[in-house]
């Protein structure tokens, strides 16, 4: 599994820790770093890494910011893309499980990074279950569409 991972300035060290605990844990995972050559906001940080994820580049993303929501919401924007925000374990795994999401946000300032490590860690262990999930899931990727232009 290829993973990503950014930030945007309210939360480099959060995302520094949990980048390299991920990769000390021998997690294929890159830093994109977007903000470091261009000079921008959450939005095109979140946007170039849902991009990546939408291209097939990596099957999944972290992204972080000071909530956890405006980089998802920003996520959210490009087809195929399906990102969360969650701070506990049990929807971590949800997402993964029951919404089949290939991006999960975070919050620097609503979350401690230890925390963080364990939620991080349940998300890229848990994967799709289908069953009852399937047809939903399925409903979104085609209600997706409808605005696709």
């Amino acid at each position: 599994m290829r993973i990503a991972v950014d930030c945007d300035d309210a939360a480099i060290d959060f995302k520094n820790q949990i980048f390299n605990y991920l990769k000390t844990a021998g997690y294929d995972i890159t830093d994109l770093e977007y903000s470091s050559t261009h000079d921008c906001d959450y939005p095109e940080i979140a946007f170039n890494l849902a991009e990546a994820i939408s291209n097939h580049k990596f099957d999944r993303g972290f992204l972080f910011c000071g909530t956890g929501l405006g980089v998802a919401m920003m996520a959210n924007k490009v087809p195929g893309v399906f990102a969360g925000t969650c701070h506990d374990v049990y929807s971590a795994e949800r997402l993964a499980k029951s919404n089949d999401a290939n991006v999960l946000t975070m919050g620097a300032r609503v979350i401690g990074v230890e925390h963080a490590k364990m939620v991080a860690e349940a998300w890229l262990k848990s994967e799709f279950q289908g069953g009852g999930s399937t047809q939903k899931v399925e409903k979104m990727r085609t209600l997706e569409k409808t605005h696709m232009k």
